[in-house]
């Protein structure tokens, strides 16, 4: 009984979004008991491919990035949800036009352009940064 529980549990919250596999153990320990059970449910739903981390990890990625968050910061959210390195990778490297959603963030927050006072400048680049930018890649939008 508890199984069959848990294995509706986890397709409720499957079918509201993609989740990584921790996301969905932690979510379902939460509400039981059995972690072996738990365990299984979640290998079957992969079996089914019901639950991937890949194709949890390529919508994250398109999600954050239509939010204007960088690859730093993308990957770090991914890594805590635990998704493989790899994966992460992955995703990451489909992309190659990082600069331009940086200089669009950029544009966006900041529609004067980059400053010629030294204390905005830095909080230009800091903004930059916790949107999850590389260093290229903020310097190449404030050249």
């Amino acid at each position: 009984m508890a199984a069959a529980e848990i294995y509706n549990k986890a397709l409720d919250l499957l079918s509201r979004r993609e989740h990584s596999r921790k996301e969905l153990y932690l979510k379902l320990t939460k509400r039981f008991e059995s972690k072996e059970d738990i365990n299984l449910t979640l290998d079957k739903l992969e079996e089914k491919n019901l639950l991937s981390d890949s194709r949890f990890a390529e919508e994250y990625v398109q999600a954050r990035r239509k939010k204007g968050f960088g690859p730093i910061k993308i990957s770090a959210e991914l890594e805590k949800r635990g998704v493989n390195e790899s994966l992460i990778s992955n995703e990451i490297d489909k992309f190659d036009d990082w600069e331009d959603l940086a200089e669009l963030s950029f544009k966006k927050r900041f529609p004067d352009g980059v400053s010629k006072d030294f204390q905005k400048l830095q909080k230009q680049k800091n903004f930059l940064s916790n949107k999850g930018f590389t260093f290229y890649q903020i310097e190449s939008v404030l050249d």
